[in-house]
């Protein structure tokens, strides 16, 4: 079995989608509905939450961003895409930082409030 790709699920499916492409800088068609923004490893997705079925208790899905899951993406060098990232106007958990099992990385808030961190691996960490 193999992870196709994580899906985020929105109420403004083209902005998320935009978001997401400028980040990882590819270009996408972007519509109000569902998206994929695909990159050479992984693909993230996008899709209305209203077309999400209800629970199994009848309940709709919570609208709140989740503090349970976080997007990683690995990249040759955080500090360097920094000032980049800033520029997309991103809330910072964390500026780049060398955590204490020798990556280096940085975590922020897409526009929806979901967790996103970058990160290089340290030395011997592969």
């Amino acid at each position: 079995m193999d992870l196709a790709k994580t899906r985020i699920l929105t109420d403004n499916v083209a902005g998320l989608a935009s978001f997401y492409a400028a980040l990882v800088g590819v270009d996408v068609v972007t519509n109000d509905y569902y998206v994929e923004v695909k990159t050479p490893t992984a693909v993230v997705a996008f899709s209305r939450r209203q077309f999400i079925e209800l629970n199994a208790s009848g309940a709709p899905l919570s609208s709140m961003p989740s503090d349970t899951v976080i997007l990683d993406f690995l990249v040759d060098d955080v500090d360097r895409h920094y000032e980049r990232v800033n520029r997309l106007g991103v809330a910072w958990i964390n500026a780049p930082t060398t955590q204490p099992w020798g990556n280096r990385s940085m975590m922020f808030r897409d526009p929806d409030g979901n967790l996103v961190n970058l990160f290089s691996f340290g030395a011997g960490l592969m």
